[in-house]
């Protein structure tokens, strides 16, 4: 009887021990940004008018809220998910077609060889982009040429990512890349996909091939996605109607270059993406775009940011182009609270109806028409 106090305590310290060692091989984290501001546009409609607003997608990030968690399975295996949801400030609304996880829904096993993921998820594309796109998913960025850019992701998608020396090997396949109906990404229609006896009905895959060192990183990427169904579409953003996509062997694609280098504290970017749209029918015309961009930004302080990039689009086949340039500076009041202004003027040819700003629409010039973007904003990042 005497032993009995010392064991229960020795058992009771093993479980604890125990219980801790579980706890401590998992975990969940909560984050986010919020990020909303005032923009003005000018030349906002046909009619030339100008407008006030608080934009409804974006600022200088999208604004999101997540859980990413991690569970360590032993022998460097461990079990991997994301859910993030996308959401607009101004309103409080769900963005990405009112999907609860919208920009990311995925769970996957990370190893030694690399990440293997299942669910919604950024096709190589994106990913590939993030090293040289100076300015990135920005209200002016690439996103007011080519508004998939920034919104580069597929439902129904498996994915492998691994990494080796600095290089990094990225492929996704997509078994249809609108699972919902709602719309996957803007400009492209619905595509739901998984028609038996339709193995390649709006179809997406990507792959992706960088490099990336202490001062200087180069990628590349390609992209395919098939049309099929009557919904399903190719909008290049130029103001002329979108291209359908009504046959699953009608083809989007978009091939990417692009690299960057780090002076101190400064860094230059620099890409180019060609897209090109190509369709069984003889009634519908292919079309190509290609779109060329080249940034830099510098830390004057360690709390103040500026940056800027530049963009020029050519589209031969629809007669259009147009050049964008932006300004941004970035001024940190804490490591997670920081205010911005930007602005950005894009030139459009007599044809094209390209908009400045990307934050949800509603600011399509006439043809031909030059346009103004400017925001004050704040964001918090948690």
């Amino acid at each position: 009887m005497r032993m009995q106090a010392p064991i229960q305590a020795l058992l009771c310290s093993a479980l604890c021990a125990a219980s801790t060692a579980a706890v401590a091989q998992s975990s969940v984290t909560l984050y986010g940004i919020v990020d909303t501001g005032i923009e003005y546009v000018s030349h906002a409609n046909a009619a030339g008018d100008h407008v006030f607003r608080m934009p409804g997608v974006t600022g200088e990030l999208p604004s999101r809220w997540g859980l990413r968690g991690a569970e360590d399975l032993g022998g460097r295996y461990s079990a991997v998910f994301t859910l993030e949801n996308g959401f607009n400030t101004r309103g409080g609304d769900l963005g990405q077609g009112g999907r609860l996880f919208g920009r990311q829904a995925f769970v996957g096993v990370k190893s030694p060889y690399g990440t293997v993921a299942f669910g919604r998820q950024y096709t190589m594309t994106y990913l590939a982009l993030m090293g040289a796109d100076i300015i990135g998913p920005d209200i002016y960025g690439l996103g007011s040429l080519d508004a998939y850019v920034p919104n580069a992701r597929a439902d129904n998608s498996v994915t492998y990512i691994g990494m080796y020396k600095g290089v990094t090997l990225g492929a996704s396949y997509s078994f249809g890349r609108d699972a919902t109906g709602t719309g996957n990404s803007p400009g492209q229609g619905t595509c739901t996909g998984s028609v038996p006896g339709q193995p390649t009905q709006c179809r997406d895959w990507s792959v992706m091939l960088k490099y990336d060192a202490p001062s200087y990183g180069v990628a590349a990427s390609y992209e395919e996605q098939r049309g099929g169904g009557p919904n399903a579409a190719a909008n290049f953003f130029d103001g002329v109607e979108p291209t359908v996509l009504t046959s699953a062997a009608d083809r989007d694609i978009r091939t990417h270059v692009s690299a960057y280098a780090k002076f101190g504290n400064a860094k230059v970017g620099a890409g180019w993406l060609n897209r090109r749209v190509e369709t069984s029918s003889a009634g519908v015309p292919d079309v190509r775009s290609n779109l060329f961009f080249l940034g830099a930004s510098y830390y004057v302080t360690p709390a103040f940011l500026v940056d800027g990039e530049l963009y020029h689009i050519v589209n031969n086949d629809h007669d259009t182009r147009a050049s964008m340039g932006t300004l941004r500076t970035t001024y940190l009041l804490s490591a997670r609270t920081a205010v911005y202004a930007q602005a950005s003027y894009l030139a459009n040819s007599a044809k094209a109806s390209y908009s400045v700003s990307g934050g949800g629409g509603g600011t399509t010039p006439a043809p031909g028409a030059g346009q103004t973007g400017v925001m004050l904003g704040v964001r918090h990042m948690f």
